[in-house]
């Protein structure tokens, strides 16, 4: 259960700094509230570029969740 917060949380150091303050301060800091958004939404957030996309499809499909539909 441990190994899964973590990765609930370590996350965010797979992204740029921009990208991880633009999540941060929306409060997204785990992929469970990452999934609860639309890839639309999280685009739309200062900080995210389309490169950060695959990078956070990649954490939620490898935690069993993805974006909101």
């Amino acid at each position: 259960m441990v190994a899964q917060k973590n990765n609930q949380e370590n996350f965010l150091s797979l992204l740029g700094a921009p990208a991880r303050r633009a999540l941060e301060n929306e409060g997204i800091n785990t992929l469970k509230k990452l999934a609860q958004f639309t890839e639309k939404e999280i685009l739309k957030l200062h900080g995210i570029g389309k490169s950060s996309i695959p990078i956070l499809q990649g954490a939620l499909r490898a935690a069993g969740l993805s974006f909101k539909k």
